[in-house]
């Protein structure tokens, strides 16, 4: 994992900025300021005071470690273990608690003033979300505004997560230090995760820093953990599970397959209380949450030319579609879209533009290079309904159940799960 820092007169080498809220600097050209929200638009994920570009950043802080701020409030700590398991939306947890009784047990301990639950980032899709808990920066500043979305540069669409194009250079993309990075001067830094996102775009973009320790069970992955804390000094891990998300685009996340990774994520945590040593503080969040969308009502939506006419790019995830607009098309084009997309699903979507939402604060301040990058309309399903455009994605892609993207509570609302670990199979130095 490379740990090269790329330099340039857009790149803070002092503190990285944060949205308003915060009280840190925006950098030149952002949006300033707390804008008040678009007509009809769910509120902006809480940047700055209760979101997954929170948590990591609070955890450093919480390890006293300069040049972070604890905002969520974490006790004091010696060591910390940053758990991500993708997918697990509050709701879900709280739904499916018989089958958690060791994080049910957490929960029902309490966590004094950390808060329960957390916003994801808009979308509330992986890349965006991760590349936010990594960078503890919104997604306006991060640049990851969605799954896959336009290059400019290249004008085209590109992958941010699994499939990134060969043009798009991921340090450049997100040039700004992660908070892996700014930490590991300070602190014994792991990230503990598949394999295969050792040396990934997404990791190199987002999560770069520090020492990777790869792990491919689950078992394997906690007994890496162990040995990684088990070093003398401050130590500050981030622990990722993907097998729940997964689960649930496959399966759904109300099948009983969801639900026994669930089983399996409350015994990884379980393990990690026993065997990490006595105190390390361990937090349980989430990228985003999640929803099933039934088959009928995944829908394809360029079978219907009024939904993109005018449209050069369309990009996003079938919860979150970014329309990009044919260069030199004037406000009616865009006014014909939206009245379209309005007419065909009424109430059942949130239809905006790109000022529609950097004015609500969805994606946070936003930098100029961002811009671009977000949809000039977009399209947010508000009840299960996925939409897809079949011109340009496989139709296997319509086979998955389990979704997110969108603003709704189930996808965008996150828990925050704090204890410490108890050691009692923990290895005595």
């Amino acid at each position: 994992m490379p740990d090269e820092r790329r330099t340039s007169s857009n790149v803070p080498t002092g503190n990285v900025p944060r949205p308003p809220a915060s009280g840190a600097p925006v950098p030149a050209g952002a949006s300033a300021g707390r804008p008040a929200k678009a007509p009809d638009l769910p509120p902006a994920p809480a940047y700055g005071r209760r979101s997954v570009a929170d948590v990591l950043t609070s955890a450093a802080a919480s390890l006293g470690l300069d040049g972070f701020t604890n905002t969520l409030g974490l006790p004091a700590a010696s060591r910390v273990c940053v758990v991500v398991a993708d997918g697990l939306g509050r709701n879900l947890l709280k739904q499916k608690s018989a089958h958690t009784p060791f994080l049910r047990s957490v929960i029902q301990a309490g966590q004094g003033a950390v808060p329960v639950w957390l916003d994801s980032a808009f979308p509330s899709t992986t890349a965006a979300a991760l590349a936010s808990f990594g960078t503890g920066l919104p997604p306006g500043q991060h640049g990851l505004v969605g799954y896959d979305v336009l290059d400019p540069e290249q004008d085209k669409v590109v992958n941010l997560l699994g499939n990134w194009d060969p043009g798009v250079d991921p340090v450049a993309w997100q040039p700004f230090p992660t908070v892996l990075e700014r930490a590991a001067g300070q602190a014994a830094v792991t990230t503990v995760s598949l394999p295969q996102f050792g040396d990934s775009p997404m990791t190199r973009a987002a999560l770069r820093g520090g020492n990777f320790m790869p792990a491919t069970t689950s078992h394997a992955r906690t007994a890496a953990a162990a040995e990684a804390l088990a070093a003398p000094g401050p130590g500050l891990m981030y622990f990722y599970v993907n097998e729940l998300d997964k689960a649930g685009h496959r399966y759904g996340c109300q099948s009983p397959e969801w639900e026994h990774q669930l089983e399996e994520l409350d015994a990884v945590m379980k393990r990690l209380n026993s065997s990490l040593p006595a105190g390390t503080s361990i937090l349980l969040t989430a990228d985003h949450g999640m929803l099933d969308v039934p088959e009928q009502q995944r829908i394809d939506f360029s079978a219907d030319p009024q939904l993109v006419e005018g449209v050069r790019h369309t990009a996003g995830e079938p919860r979150m579609v970014h329309l990009y607009l044919d260069d030199g098309s004037d406000a009616g084009v865009r006014e014909r879209l939206l009245a379209a997309w309005r007419g065909r699903f009424g109430t059942r979507i949130w239809a905006f533009t790109r000022e529609d939402a950097i004015a609500a604060g969805l994606f946070g301040p936003v930098r100029p290079a961002v811009e671009g990058r977000i949809g000039d309309v977009m399209i947010a399903a508000r009840d299960e309904l996925a939409l897809y455009d079949t011109r340009r994605v496989r139709p296997t892609a319509m086979e998955v159940v389990g979704q997110h993207g969108s603003l709704t509570k189930a996808e965008r609302e996150v828990p925050l799960l704090y204890f410490t670990a108890d050691g009692r199979g923990a290895r005595r130095g």
